[in-house]
């Protein structure tokens, strides 16, 4: 019973899971209209940012890995590749598969869609559609700035459009992204590469 506590204090983000205290990931929530099949419809920006002790080179090469994905999300959702393994390094223009599951055992949504937009490695930025049968819209672009002095600034932007599920999606995705970035200050404090 106690255990079940936890994970659902853990889901609604009551109790920290798995990451220091130390960094401050600032979030916040718009509502948007964008175009989905043809209509107006009304979604979430969310952005959740923060500052990271990790030089730009090292966090650039990281954050290209589906490895790193799965440091940063464990706690909170563990990605299983649909067909065989997640390559080394994301490539423009491929779209993956993967089953997504909350704290490791509980499905959702299907099998989530990752298709990898763009990778701009002169500024620092990936853009990503994904989606799956609950999101519709899963719209992520990651932006990294050198700050100097061995910092940088990390942002997650994310347009989120699931109809009625719209708002718990959001709400969801606030924890789950905060949670990934303060698991980037275990990448920098322990000098993670996953791109070797």
């Amino acid at each position: 019973m106690k255990r079940i506590i936890m994970m659902i204090s853990c889901l609604v983000g009551l109790i920290p899971y798995g990451y220091a205290q130390d960094s401050k990931p600032k979030s916040k929530i718009e509502k948007v209209v964008i175009e989905y099949n043809g209509k107006k419809v009304k979604a979430r920006q969310l952005t959740v940012s923060s500052e990271i002790p990790i030089h730009i080179d090292s966090a650039w090469a990281n954050v290209k890995t589906p490895a790193l994905l799965q440091f940063v999300a464990k706690g909170k959702i563990r990605f299983k590749a649909v067909e065989g393994e997640f390559p080394k390094q994301w490539e423009v223009g491929q779209t993956y598969g993967a089953k997504m599951r909350v704290f490791g055992f509980i499905p959702y949504g299907g099998t989530h869609y990752l298709f990898i937009k763009e990778i701009d490695d002169d500024n620092h930025k990936i853009v990503a559609q994904e989606w799956n049968k609950r999101a519709k819209v899963w719209n992520h672009d990651v932006v990294l700035r050198d700050l100097g002095n061995g910092k940088i600034y990390f942002e997650d932007s994310i347009t989120i459009y699931g109809g009625v599920m719209t708002g718990i999606i959001t709400s969801f995705s606030k924890r789950f992204y905060t949670h990934r970035q303060k698991r980037w200050q275990i990448v920098a404090k322990e000098k993670l590469n996953f791109a070797e």
